[in-house]
């Protein structure tokens, strides 16, 4: 009805849920996965067993959905290990646990006491993976491989990457650990035997392809996941940065001429803080109204994205999800833009709001050595 000329889908549920084949079916132009190819992030089974298949360096792993035969393996296996829930859980079903115990109780919890309801159902066991992550994500038509700039987000809620997951509390690009050496390792051991593998399996894919990396001190990348989108909060620093529009490079994806684009990036750093809701990620706080968006985007370096808002009756912007915004600048380094993405955060209140004050920090301890 409104001639809408190309669809971007966000969100993962959409995909897995066969959103982009219901737009195909009517002939309409919608960038993204297809359901079968959205298998790669909505069934953390299937994308283990892809990446096993084809070679892709990824944690050692086993999938349960007997708690019995997952308790005893936790026993054999030991700990560190970390426990994921097969399906979606909005970036929550994942525990990294420290003690055997700890990883006996977060399997209960998800296969008995079904924390995430059918997404839990089936469980992956896999080691943990020690290093230093980042985002390495790229626009592809199935064929053609199109690096997008490189981010690090920070999942843990708190500061010094501690205590529960989150979706993510911050981010920033580029990543500097992700050296020219590793970008290219990635690229040939991880972006492209994925599009290799799944043509291979019959699978058509065009879309946003997301590896979740671990790189250890030696510059060893390893994928810890797939996503079939844009990461939230790695697309706030990264929109920032892309100077060409986006519709253009997602046209061309699925024109097929994605090989004619040529991406121009704004050089500086871009990085962005999350402020959230009291009681994220658990059970969030909601319809506080929140003041000083406007003054905290005063500098045009300065965007404030929503996330979790909704308008009151009033026309002010209220607290209605557990990430509520990402303030996000450029600045000539990660410490200058960290400076002044938490100068803007100042001019932002709510009842309850929180954000860790610490995004950024390994990147900014790397430029103090670099001095």
């Amino acid at each position: 009805d409104e001639n809408v000329s190309l669809t971007i889908v966000g969100p993962e549920q959409p995909l897995v849920a066969g959103l982009v084949d219901r737009f195909q079916a009517e002939g309409l132009a919608c960038f993204g996965p297809t359901a079968v190819a959205a298998q790669l992030e909505g069934s953390k089974a299937f994308s283990k067993s892809f990446m096993q298949r084809h070679n892709i360096p990824t944690a050692r792993h086993e999938v349960f959905t007997d708690i019995n035969a997952a308790t005893e393996h936790i026993r054999e296996r030991g700990a560190p290990c970390v426990i994921k829930a097969d399906g979606l859980a909005a970036g929550k079903g994942v525990v990294i646990a420290d003690t055997v115990e700890d990883a006996i109780a977060a399997a209960q919890d998800m296969l008995v006491d079904n924390r995430f309801g059918d997404a839990s159902s089936r469980i992956v066991v896999e080691d943990f993976l020690a290093g230093e992550e980042a985002s390495f994500i790229a626009i592809t038509d199935g064929t053609t491989l199109l690096s997008l700039a490189t981010s690090q987000d920070h999942k843990a809620r708190d500061e010094g990457d501690k205590g529960p997951n989150t979706g993510g509390m911050g981010a920033y690009s580029p990543a500097p650990v992700v050296t020219p050496a590793v970008h290219q390792y990635v690229v040939d051991h991880v972006m492209q035997p994925t599009l290799d593998g799944l043509a291979k399996d019959g699978i058509d894919y065009c879309g946003f392809l997301y590896a979740g990396l671990m790189i250890d001190h030696d510059g060893q990348a390893r994928v810890l996941e797939f996503n079939c989108r844009l990461g939230d909060p790695e697309t706030q620093p990264i929109m920032r940065r892309l100077r060409t529009p986006l519709s253009d490079v997602c046209s061309a994806a699925l024109d097929g001429t994605l090989t004619d684009i040529a991406v121009d990036w704004d050089p500086r750093t871009a990085l962005g803080v999350v402020l959230a809701a009291e009681g994220y990620p658990l059970s969030a706080r909601t319809a506080d109204p929140i003041n000083g968006i406007e003054a905290a985007q005063a500098s045009p370096q300065t965007t404030v994205f929503h996330a979790g808002t909704a308008t009151n009756s009033d026309g002010q912007s209220i607290v209605s999800g557990g990430r509520v915004l990402c303030v996000t600048t450029l600045g000539d380094s990660v410490s200058h833009a960290a400076e002044r993405a938490y100068a803007a955060t100042k001019s932002i209140s709510w009842p309850g709001m929180f954000y860790r004050r610490d995004i950024g920090y390994r990147a900014i301890e790397r430029e103090r050595r670099d001095d």
